[in-house]
This record gives structure tokens, C-alpha cells and sequence, in this order.
């Protein structure tokens, strides 16, 4: 059994009790403040493994991330929030199995042209191919979304978070079936399905995961600049990170693969957006130029967002999604979602009360809880929020 490393804030035991059964097979795990159940390994969850990676740690969202690009331009009076949320909306693709409608879609991006993917059957290469060229710029629903920020300063932001779409879940999918001996295109439960990178299947699934990661990276920087040409802007800062990702990287004098489910990389200096939710504050920070003990312990890691306290079905009920009927109640109800929404002066398109604010931790709270491992640089505002409508799933989150 591997070494428990820093484990930040309270935890319930069932979250606990996943990180250490990962813990039996990797050589240090962590836990990030906004840590909770998940699939295999906890969300908020940094295992570090020795020639090996966890597709089921890794996750069926490869490279789920954040990007944020901060603008010329200034808030004022003259700014139409509402028209340009509503411009946001129609311009994008939100919601499930979506297909980029834009005329400039990056689809002759030269990532479709990657070695990489040689390492899928070449029965199935090209369909996944063409569905990934479809869905590239695509944001998704569940809590994707692309948002207008403004910091201390009154600047402009522009923030996105989503992964890499059907072709990342696809990715995760096959190789859990490849990983307990069964074909490409079957079913199969989740398990950890850890790979050795010596052997041709990890080699092969590390392959795909970084062409998943450079996917999700192109779709997320498209989005962005997309809106920004929308405001009419110029980008003065861009502050990119995957937190569904695995990388090579080198702790307690050893090489080793650090697999990151809902987690920032936070080394020394290193910036990251992590985003609150719809109606809570979101911040760019880095990790602790003077490094600390913890900051080794957590792997140099830190926290994705805030972390729900409830589930999806908690929040916003049980619902008959093919004739969205609500069937159960949930603990949220529009009122109180469009109240909290009002009173921070959030204009909202989209989302559901799933995702309500209400059932995710303050982010403030959350970074506290991460101690002096990382720095605060800016705390962004939320003006702007535009999701996938309410009620839609969305097999391609993590």
C-alpha cells in the first residue's frame, strides 16, 4: 500500500475509504479540499503510480479542464450583459451529442491527422475520428460552461470549462473493456483498469490520452476566442490546465505517473482558473512560490472548483427525462436558485438546479482549507453564465 499524503478539509467516510483503496495500488495519494465520491477514485483525487496509469482515475472526461482569457475590456454601463449572454447562447453548442455549427469549426485542426490515432482499431478509427471533428468546439451540458467574469480591477474574463467530449469518454470506455480482456465496442463495469506504460496497451492508451488532452485544449481555446471576438476584445492572458489528466513528472527523487481526477497541477508559480459554481466567485491562482511540505505531500496539487455537497438527483429531484417531468422533488427549487442568482446579479442562459449554487461548497471556503499551498492572484465575479438547458444528460462529463 502506498503512502496517504495530505488529505485537505472534512471528508465523508465513504470518500475516504475510495482513496484508500487507490492508495493499495499507487505509491502516494492526496486528497484536495473540494474532494468527493466518484467512480473508482474520488473527484479531487491525486494518486502518483510508478509506470503505470489508472484509465478509471484518468476518467471518462479525459482532460476535463479550465481555460480563462483575460480581456482589454473594462466593465461599464455601456456593456448589454443580457444581449451578449443570450449572443453566447445561440452562438455555441451546448447540450448532448452536439455538433459544432460554426463555419469556422476548427475540423482541419492537424491534431486529425496525429500518429496517435493508429493506436484505434482500424474498424472503428475513422467513425471516432469524423464524431471528434463534429464535436470539436462542442461545450457540453451537466456543469460545462462558458462564462463572463469580471476581477477586482473591473477586467473582463472569459471562462470555459468542458473536456474532450465523445472522444474522450470513447477513449476511457474501450480501454476499461481492453484493460479486463474484453473487445473494443463492449460494455464492461468500472473498474480501475491500471496499465502499465511498458506494455503495448498502456503505451497505446497513453497515446490516446494525450491526443484527447491536446483536443480538449484546442476546443477550449476556440470557444474562448470565439466569445472574445464576439465582445469585440483582445486577449491579454490566457491561463489554461486539464484537471482530468495524467502526466510524467518527478516527486520524491523518482519519476512518476501522477494521475489528477479533479485536481489543478499547482507547482511553484504555475497559474490555474478554478471556477465556483453558477453563482459563486471563481479565482486565477498559482502554487506557493516558497514551497512547503504540503505542497509535496499533495503531489503540488490543488482544488478544480468548490465541490458539491449534494448529488444531481438531491439538488434537483428524480425526472422522467424523455417527457421532463419531474417525478420526485428535489431540496432546490427554481425560486431559490433564481433568488441566490438575483442577489449576486448573475445573468444566467441555460443550467438546471442541479446545478444550482446551492449545492456546491463556497469556493472561498474551499481554498482556505488548501492552506498556504497556493496564492490567490485574482477573484473573479460572475456576470455572465451560459449552460446547456436544464434536464439534459450528458454521457461525455466525468
Amino acid at each position: 500500500m502506498g503512502e496517504v499524503g495530505k488529505i485537505f478539509g472534512d471528508h465523508d467516510e465513504a470518500t475516504l475509504r475510495q482513496l484508500r483503496e487507490v492508495s493499495r495500488e499507487a505509491e502516494h495519494v492526496a486528497l484536495m479540499a473540494d474532494g468527493h465520491l466518484g467512480y473508482i477514485m474520488p473527484i479531487g483525487g491525486v494518486a502518483a503510480y510508478r509506470d503505470k496509469v489508472s484509465v478509471a482515475g484518468v476518467g471518462f472526461d479525459i482532460a476535463c479542464g479550465n481555460a480563462a482569457i483575460r480581456t482589454d475590456i473594462v466593465l461599464s454601463d455601456d456593456l448589454n450583459l443580457t444581449a451578449l449572454a443570450d449572443e453566447i447562447s445561440n452562438l455555441l453548442s451546448f447540450g448532448i451529442g452536439r455538433s459544432n455549427r460554426a463555419s469556422d469549426a476548427p475540423t482541419d485542426h492537424p491534431l486529425f491527422e496525429s500518429d496517435a490515432w493508429e493506436a484505434v482499431p482500424a474498424s472503428h478509427r475513422e467513425e471516432l475520428r469524423e464524431r471528434a471533428r463534429e464535436q470539436l468546439g462542442t461545450v457540453g451540458s451537466g456543469n460545462h460552461y462558458v462564462d463572463v467574469l469580471a476581477d477586482e480591477q473591473n477586467r473582463l474574463w472569459i471562462g470555459v470549462h468542458f473536456g474532450s467530449r465523445g472522444l474522450g469518454h470513447t477513449i476511457a470506455s474501450n480501454f476499461m473493456a481492453l484493460a479486463q480482456g474484453r473487445k473494443w465496442g463492449e460494455r464492461v463495469r468500472e473498474a480501475p483498469s491500471l496499465l502499465s506504460l511498458s506494455d503495448e496497451l498502456g503505451a497505446a492508451y497513453w497515446q490516446l490520452m494525450n491526443l484527447a488532452g491536446e483536443y480538449a485544449y484546442v476546443g477550449r481555446e476556440w470557444v474562448a476566442r470565439k466569445v472574445l471576438r464576439l465582445m469585440g476584445g483582445t486577449e491579454e492572458e490566457l491561463v489554461h490546465n486539464h484537471h482530468n489528466f495524467a502526466w510524467r513528472e518527478e516527486h520524491f527523487g523518482e519519476e512518476l505517473i501522477v494521475v489528477r481526477k479533479g485536481a489543478t497541477p499547482a507547482f511553484p508559480g504555475q497559474k490555474g482558473f478554478v471556477g465556483g459554481s453558477m453563482g459563486d466567485d471563481s479565482v486565477i491562482l498559482q502554487g506557493a512560490t516558497e514551497v512547503t511540505e504540503e505542497q509535496r505531500q499533495a503531489l503540488f496539487s490543488t482544488v478544480h472548483g468548490a465541490g458539491r455537497v449534494m448529488s444531481r438527483t438531491e439538488a434537483a429531484g428524480k425526472w422522467d427525462r424523455r417527457r421532463r417531468v419531474q417525478r420526485k422533488p428535489g431540496r432546490i427549487t427554481p425560486e431559490m436558485m433564481n433568488r441566490w442568482l438575483e442577489r449576486k446579479g448573475v445573468i444566467l442562459r441555460g443550467g438546471g438546479l442541479d446545478e444550482a449554487p446551492q449545492a456546491y461548497r463556497r469556493l472561498k471556503d474551499v481554498l482556505k482549507q488548501q492552506g498556504a499551498t497556493i496564492e490567490v492572484l485574482h477573484t473573479l465575479r460572475p456576470l455572465v453564465v451560459v449552460m446547456a438547458g436544464a434536464n439534459e444528460f450528458d454521457p461525455y462529463k466525468d
